[in-house]
């Protein structure tokens, strides 16, 4: 069987070692042959190849990024985009594809499959709003990041006796700063799954000033005010219909400085949460999702995604993990705000 691999969407650490896993395993047990799709979706649409074997896989598993490309391409946005697909993979004599990704691409898998392409999904995304799984890879190592940027800003925010407000990503989902914000300490953590109060959060920043230390201010990039939208840089879309997002943590700086008379500064920790070597952990869940991934090819198995299920790596309808987002429940956030204010 010939096999293509494609990764999707945002990139983030363990997309190599989901490659590696597949690729070893499938050349290895089962004798399989391998072509890598570069660009995402781009890479059927355009036939854009490249060489994947053991050679090829070899020593890429603390990488980050991805070696196949990525990129946010939505075939179904361009016209005669499917049929080029199917073509291209006729063109090649792929059998099947292992898409990895996050909701946009693993969506796109999930029409294909529908289309007729043998489509086996493995759940990647930094946000942690995949349904279906308990974590997707790439989470934890973004969390770790922002968590350690938290407790570096501790020591200078006290020096200076100032805010500090940290946005993370987090579009619709406010998983890693919930994460992060309670692993590292914050005093007011804002998620996109309930809309703020700007004069409360001004009363707990100067609530912790009052006890002498310096309060952190943790921000998903999607959360929004009360009477206000998400703040944006611009309003042009990508092919998924996605807004660029950024600067509600500027926009909420300056608010706090305003209403507390205490200075305040931003960080934006941004594309640093993608980047660089992932975890241990993120490097076991996605061998194992690999490896589960080329055994659901192998049987035929298509239409799936894989999922975390407790410590079980199982299989569930692709549908299942991208037909609605996996937000945080409210009385996770309620649970949070026992540390708003100390």
């Amino acid at each position: 069987m010939r096999i293509g691999v494609l990764t999707g969407g945002g990139d983030c650490p363990g997309l190599n070692a989901v490659i590696r896993a597949v690729v070893r395993k499938g050349v290895t047990a089962y004798g399989h042959e391998f072509v890598g799709f570069r660009d995402g979706w781009k890479g059927p649409l355009e036939g854009l190849t490249k060489p994947l074997g053991i050679a090829e896989v070899r020593g890429i598993l603390p990488r980050g990024g991805t070696i196949l490309g990525s990129s946010r391409t939505n075939p179904f946005k361009i016209e005669g985009g499917v049929e080029r697909i199917k073509a291209n993979l006729a063109e090649q004599g792929v059998d099947a594809l292992v898409a990895i990704g996050g909701e946009d691409t693993l969506g796109v898998a999930t029409k294909l499959n529908d289309l007729g392409v043998n489509v086996v999904g493995v759940p990647k995304t930094i946000d942690n709003d995949l349904n279906a799984t308990d974590f997707t890879f790439g989470f934890d190592t973004a969390v770790n990041i922002a968590m350690e940027a938290i407790d570096r800003l501790h020591t200078t925010a006290e020096s200076h006796h100032r805010t500090l407000v940290v946005e993370v990503m987090g579009r619709h989902a406010g998983w890693i700063a919930l994460h992060a914000g309670l692993a590292g300490g914050a005093n007011v953590i804002l998620l996109p799954e309930r809309k703020f109060d700007v004069d409360q959060v001004a009363t707990y920043v100067t609530k912790r000033f009052q006890v002498e230390y310096a309060p952190i201010v943790v921000v998903a990039e999607g959360a929004q005010p009360l009477d206000g939208q998400m703040v944006t840089h611009n309003q042009e879309l990508d092919s998924f219909g996605h807004v660029r997002l950024g600067g509600i943590g500027q926009w909420l700086a300056q608010q706090l400085e305003e209403k507390t008379g205490k200075e305040a500064r931003t960080v934006v920790l941004g594309h640093i949460q993608r980047g660089g070597t992932p975890t241990a952990f993120d490097r076991v869940l996605s061998t194992r999702f690999g490896l589960q991934a080329i055994d659901a090819v192998h049987e035929g198995d298509f239409g799936k995604m894989m999922a975390l299920r407790g410590t079980d790596i199982v299989r569930v309808p692709l549908i299942d993990g991208t037909g609605e987002l996996k937000t945080v429940p409210l009385e996770r956030y309620q649970e949070a705000e026992v540390f708003f204010g100390n």
